[in-house]
């Protein structure tokens, strides 16, 4: 079979530059698709006046005129046709004005701009080609036009290197393409219609693989202790809590209980939304855990919120006997030996902190439970080492619990966590009063203001977010926090008492600013998303985001859970125009409503979490494939509760392992 070496142009620097990128084969180079694509087969009239990418074809009448200002070249010309005429101009390309004669018919391609009515046609490129031409991410040692001919001259091998991975019933039954169709039109569409087919199938087929191989890596869990748990144990954690928990708590954490009695390792996710509740029903998995004789470590992403649970944990479980313990990069030396000591010798029986409790010198006297919070902000290695610090020399391995602040659509969810057992608290706590949300235009922005006041006098407190810390060359027209600090507390608001914090303060000036904020020391934060997660202020009323069109829907939808904690009315108030995205989050509080949304109109991209595994899905993804997700979610559902349909299912699934072989460890498991 033919290798990369064997095509045209590839010597050992250029091989050397492809394996870098991942590239090993030819069959490598086919599944590295373009990032987009131009169109050279429609020709657009001089006179248009849309902005945009366009391909005219005409001829200039003069000959171009070069000119060089402070050291930068520019070439300035009118090109005609039929319709009329096109100003164009090139900067730094002072060679074109000899490349192009007069009266000589010439296709460019190029960006029209309209600045105050003026038409220009920038740098355009001279097309020699017809038809959609890919365009592929720059890579080191490929010149676009050079990778683009090695892309051409691999497809002439398609059939060879890239045999069909499908089996045809199942590529029939779920209106799949051919692989080679689906290659070809996916680097060279001979129309939009055929690229969104050949899309659908290879997209569709890595959610599958994906979906099959963490299914079957999830079937092979680990040996575990089998816990010694009583229904009086779980009867004693509730009734020991100044509340009631809600049925769905009860039914998670009889879900947990039931799987740490077992002598298998547990392996599951608690979702629910903001304030449902999680952090309780991790606390009775650690209690459960301690009274059954193990240590349980549970690692958050931020001091911050490290020192929530823990303070948290104190009044809770420290009472019914639990020992715990507070580990961060913050911690002093002598404390941190003291600590290390207690975990070594079993005095502490849970240990709450960072990415600190995997450091290489805490060393566990017996884990036999890990829990993970907000875990899609953890690398994956992050998350394996914490598992490992539990695994005995009999390879005992201790039981996993893995909490999500961020609602995930199940669908979703199946694919990233299909290793994990999936548990949904679905209900809020009662007599918890929904946040109102308003979009707010510039123009109201003074009535704002006048209400925050108001508010102020009757003691309430407010947050103000701002997607930037201070201003810069690429901030453009966004607030930032240190700037609005400055005008509100000498301007507008300077009656009241205003803090700012922001993520690369200093932790102790941190930590100091929110004490005192929580203290009631201050009326107003102003801070980035920094206080996204583990802020807990329940006397904080009103949620201010400046240019929320900015953000995310799940995490506009975060920062509103701020505040609503209290007994009292909250707020949210969006400084914005009206779009889409701000009228899904005025119109529900339902978290998992709005991720579903969120997914809709941006794609799975970070929220997932899929990139940090090795970009498995590569650029496929894009904003209209939530539905493909649960398409195939249910194609895989059918597979496995199939008889007739079982051969298909090994044939794929042999396939998915063969595929993530070498990757796997490597991939988002847990």
């Amino acid at each position: 079979m033919i290798e990369l070496l064997d095509l045209e142009g590839i010597g050992p620097v250029r091989a050397e530059a492809l394996r870098a990128m991942g590239i090993n084969s030819l069959r490598d180079l086919l599944y590295t698709l373009p990032v987009r694509y131009e169109d050279h087969s429609t020709i657009t009239p001089c006179n248009t006046k849309t902005p945009g990418m366009i391909l005219v074809c005409g001829a200039f009448r003069e000959d171009l005129k070069a000119s060089y200002f402070h050291g930068i070249s520019r070439v300035q010309g009118t090109i005609y046709d039929s319709s009329g005429k096109l100003p164009v101009c090139w900067y730094n390309e002072p060679w074109i004005s000899k490349q192009i004669e007069p009266n000589q018919t010439v296709r460019l391609y190029g960006q029209l701009s309209i600045k105050n009515g003026r038409r220009i046609l920038q740098n355009p490129k001279i097309s020699m080609e017809t038809g959609w031409i890919p365009v592929y991410k720059s890579f080191q040692h490929f010149p676009a036009k050079s990778f683009r001919k090695l892309v051409a001259e691999a497809l002439d091998h398609l059939e060879d290197c890239c045999p069909e991975t499908i089996p045809h019933a199942f590529r029939i039954q779920n209106r799949l393409c051919e692989l080679n169709f689906a290659i070809r039109q996916a680097h060279y569409p001979s129309s939009m219609e055929n690229l969104g087919i050949a899309r659908r199938r290879l997209a569709y087929e890595q959610i599958l693989i994906y979906l099959l191989y963490v299914s079957s890596i999830g079937k092979k869990r680990h040996t575990s202790h089998a816990f010694q748990i009583t229904d009086e144990q779980i009867d004693t954690f509730w009734s020991s809590l100044p509340f009631h928990p809600t049925k769905a708590q009860e039914k998670v954490l009889l879900e947990i209980s039931t799987d740490m009695r077992k002598p298998v390792s547990m392996a599951r996710l608690v979702q629910g939304d903001v304030g449902s509740g999680k952090t309780a029903v991790a606390f009775g998995a650690i209690y459960l855990a301690v009274s059954a004789g193990f240590q349980v470590a549970m690692m958050a992403p931020t001091e911050i919120l490290a020192a929530q649970h823990f303070d948290a944990a104190r009044k809770i479980l420290e009472p019914l006997g639990v020992r715990c313990r507070l580990l961060t990069g913050s911690t002093k030396k002598k404390e941190r030996q003291s600590i290390l000591n207690e975990m070594q010798d079993g005095t502490c029986h849970a240990l709450f902190g960072t990415h600190a409790l995997i450091s290489q010198d805490v060393i566990y006297h017996q884990l036999g439970l890990v829990i993970t919070d907000e875990q899609h902000r953890f690398g994956v290695r992050q998350r394996n080492l914490l598992h490992e610090k539990g695994v005995t020399s009999d390879h005992i391995s201790p039981h996993v619990l893995v909490l999500s602040a961020t609602p995930i659509p199940r669908t979703l969810a199946l694919i990233l966590f299909g290793d994990l057992d999936i548990s949904i608290i679905d209900e809020l706590p009662a007599g918890r009063i929904p946040v109102k949300t308003r979009i707010v235009p510039e123009n109201k922005r003074d009535g704002l203001y006048d209400f925050l006041r108001k508010q102020a006098e009757k003691g309430r407190q407010a947050y103000i977010v701002c997607p930037a810390v201070e201003e810069s060359e690429n901030s453009g027209n966004l607030r930032n926090a240190k700037t609005m600090y400055e005008d509100l507390k000498n301007g507008a608001l300077s009656d009241l008492k205003i803090a700012i914090t922001w993520g690369g303060q200093k932790s102790d000036e941190k930590k100091q600013v929110l004490q005192d904020f929580n203290d009631g020391k201050y009326d107003i934060l102003i801070a980035t998303t920094v206080i996204e997660v583990g802020i807990n202020n329940p006397n904080a009323t009103i949620m201010i985001i400046e240019n929320a069109e900015r953000f995310g829907l799940s995490q506009l939808h975060q920062l509103r859970g701020r505040v609503g904690r209290g007994v009292e009315e909250s707020w949210c108030f969006l400084l914005s125009e009206l779009t889409e995205k701000t009228q899904v989050l005025c119109s529900t509080n339902d978290g998992f409503l709005i991720s579903q949304k969120d997914l809709e109109l941006r794609g799975p991209g970070d929220l997932t979490g899929i990139r940090q595994s090795g970009d498995v899905f590569g650029n496929l993804l894009f904003g209209g494939d939530a539905k493909l997700i649960e398409e195939v979610s249910k194609a895989v559902q059918e597979l496995y509760n199939s008889l007739e349909q079982k051969q298909i299912l090994h044939e794929l699934s042999e396939y998915a392992l063969a595929c993530f072989s070498k990757s796997g460890r490597s991939i988002s498991l847990n």
